[in-house]
């Protein structure tokens, strides 16, 4: 059963204007130093458990990866270690970064 919720970037944009949404981007170092969504955090094999023991549960969780594929796994993951509204965006970084250039940054 999934427990995380695949989301449009436009949704996800209203998402982030309303606020007290955490944004994780798990694509390589190289591509988030490249640019990423404003407020990302980069988040990585290394640092997933340091993440999931200090991240408020309870706020929404946006997972970003390239195009949106990967990111389905890694919001699963999280639903299943308790954060209880999660999102996967859909197109990942590369749409986001040409439908809102704005809400990026490096």
């Amino acid at each position: 059963m999934t427990q995380f919720k695949r989301i449009a970037a436009s949704d996800a944009h209203t998402l982030l204007d309303a606020g007290d949404t955490q944004v994780i981007d798990i694509r390589d170092p190289g591509s988030y130093a490249q640019g990423h969504i404003r407020h990302a955090l980069y988040v990585d094999n290394s640092n997933v458990q340091q993440f999931v023991e200090n991240a408020a549960r309870e706020k929404p969780l946006l997972v970003c990866c390239y195009h949106g594929n990967s990111s389905q796994g890694a919001a699963q993951y999280f639903a299943e270690q308790g954060f209880q509204e999660v999102y996967s965006l859909d197109g990942g970084y590369e749409m986001w970064k040409v439908a809102y250039p704005q809400w990026c940054e490096q």
